[in-house]
């Protein structure tokens, strides 16, 4: 089930314990008693009322108006998105100290929604840079944790993590973003095949085994997020060369 958001309209009423706020749920089902992130901060959705009476939950593509508790409220501004956070309301900060302390997978607040969470603050255009950097680090942090508790491959898994650092580099530069040269090598290192040997499958994939078919796939989703990276690399350098062959392989890709 997707998570839930609310887009903020208006903010009708507040004080330092909470106010009124008109909503639209933009994702995900909202439900009293849900606790939502505004940037670091958390409220409290205590009631919802649409059409002059109270009611339980609304989804996606409604509004209503809400009442929330926590004095961020009055601090909420028009176009805001809250998204819907564990029981415990995790926020930036408690969830970058949560992680500094290695806690067991059996402690995770989820995850999954975790890694939702991260990749959200990453892409919110309207939070500072600085911010948004440390939910990239998170987003890094969240997709380790992902594939350990989903047992997934380290080819899956080396496609989440070559999503969110293709994607710090290519909005905070070579840096700040990220190494370039660490992203491109890693990725490499997950292929299995050479250039030549994905394009000689390439031509006959639909005869080949469902499991090459799927290696395939992820391959091909694995070497776009090194788009970003590319243009950082001399052309002389190994990596570079290595990845110019491959982006002649990727359209023949299934």
């Amino acid at each position: 089930m997707p998570i839930a958001e609310l887009q903020v309209c208006s903010v009708e009423q507040a004080d330092v314990t909470g106010g009124v706020c008109l909503v639209r749920c933009v994702g995900g089902v909202a439900r009293t008693g849900q606790v939502y992130a505004a940037a670091e901060s958390r409220v409290w959705l205590r009631g919802i009322e649409r059409y002059g009476r109270d009611v339980g939950s609304f989804d996606a593509g409604h509004t209503a108006r809400v009442r929330l508790a926590g004095a961020v409220v009055a601090l909420l501004s028009r176009g805001q998105v809250l998204t819907r956070v564990p029981p415990d309301g995790h926020g930036l900060a408690e969830l970058e100290a949560w992680l500094a302390t290695g806690p067991p997978l059996t402690d995770e607040p989820c995850p999954r929604t975790l890694r939702v969470l991260a990749v959200a603050g990453m892409q919110d255009g309207r939070l500072p840079d600085g911010v948004r950097l440390r939910w990239g680090r998170l987003a890094v942090a969240a997709a380790y944790r992902c594939a350990a508790a989903e047992g997934a491959p380290d080819l899956v898994r080396g496609i989440e993590l070559a999503f969110v650092r293709g994607y710090l580099i290519r909005e905070f530069g070579p840096g700040r973003g990220g190494d370039p040269a660490a992203l491109c090598r890693e990725v490499l290192a997950l292929t299995g095949l050479t250039p030549a040997q994905a394009a000689a499958r390439a031509r006959v994939w639909r005869d080949l085994p469902r499991a090459e078919i799927v290696h395939l796939r992820r391959l091909k989703t694995l070497l776009r997020w090194t788009d970003a990276a590319r243009p950082h690399l001399p052309d002389a350098d190994p990596a570079a060369r290595a990845l110019d062959a491959w982006s002649r392989v990727r359209p023949e890709l299934p």
